[in-house]
């Protein structure tokens, strides 16, 4: 029986797997833990360091684009919507998010999936194209081939302090780089309850932010191993929704967590792709079938 290293965040329908509480066949699990988990992506794609690996989408349409020999598991890590996650200091100057054309806006990475989602949004409700914008980054790309665009820069400050001191319009922030300085940021979109759920009327899903990944070499070496960790983890995650709903009404985060070939993650992932197309984040205009298409030839789940 052969040993994976799993790199994963600990999530209700992860510790299980992690504490043994939940046992996985065909083969054992090793896991790494790595705190903040999207520093586990940059070492999978660049040097296939896990044999599995938790992803973010955005860093795997990329990876993808490169030809990285990994594959794509359909199973929802986390996700969520972003129209909230834009946001400005008390008093700032955006009235409308059209304001934004011609403006600084901070994120962690231009190729971040909350910003691509942020910016899909702000060209799709909004009509702010992603050149329109000068975007403002701390760190580079976790696949070292991408090359940015032209109006991608870098900074050594905090986002945080260039919201506050002016240089930046808004910025994409989490929530932990919020709660740590106390401030009270006003989000870009005001309106962003209602605007949330018209996009999920429109597209029938909930943003997808990070999956499950394999390298692909094991997947077609080893299926039964990559069979049973796949059971293990969509068995944890359907004992974590019968668990959430004694606590109350499911959240837009819950409903996100998914696994399958089901229709609203074949809509996430095409949803996706084009945003990622429009924002020059990727050239390749794969399909939610294509990306999955390892799965779908070597695993019959």
């Amino acid at each position: 029986m052969n040993t994976y290293t799993v790199a994963v965040r600990n999530y209700a329908h992860t510790t299980p797997l992690k504490t043994g509480e939940r046992q996985v066949e065909n083969c054992r699990l090793e896991f790494v833990e790595i705190d903040p988990i999207y520093k586990a992506f940059a070492p999978m794609v660049r040097e296939l360091k896990y044999d599995v690996s938790e992803m973010a989408i955005a860093t795997y349409l990329q990876a993808r684009d490169q030809g990285k020999a990994i594959s794509l598991l359909p199973i929802v890590m986390n996700g969520d919507f972003h129209h909230h996650s834009l946001s400005q200091w008390p008093g700032g100057r955006i009235q409308d998010p059209k304001d934004l054309a011609g403006r600084r806006v901070g994120v962690r990475a231009y190729s971040q999936t909350t910003g691509l989602w942020v910016r899909g949004v702000l060209k799709e409700e909004h009509g702010i194209d992603a050149d329109q914008v000068t975007w403002v980054t701390t760190e580079g790309p976790h696949v070292a081939e991408y090359v940015e665009p032209p109006n991608v820069e870098r900074t050594e400050s905090k986002l945080l302090d260039l919201l506050r001191e002016g240089d930046l319009a808004a910025a994409v922030l989490g929530p932990v780089a919020i709660d740590d300085d106390g401030a009270a940021l006003v989000p870009v979109i005001r309106d962003w309850r209602e605007a949330e759920h018209a996009w999920f009327e429109r597209h029938a899903t909930v943003p997808v932010n990070h999956m499950l990944t394999v390298r692909t070499d094991v997947l077609k070496n080893d299926p039964e191993a990559v069979q049973g960790i796949y059971d293990a983890v969509t068995a944890s995650i359907d004992a974590a929704k019968e668990a959430a709903k004694k606590e109350g009404p499911e959240t837009s985060r819950q409903r996100a967590v998914t696994y399958g070939l089901n229709d609203a993650l074949l809509s996430a992932l095409n949803v996706a792709v084009r945003y990622a197309r429009e924002q020059r984040l990727i050239e390749s205009d794969f399909t939610a079938e294509e990306l999955l298409a390892d799965f779908t030839k070597y695993l019959d789940a």
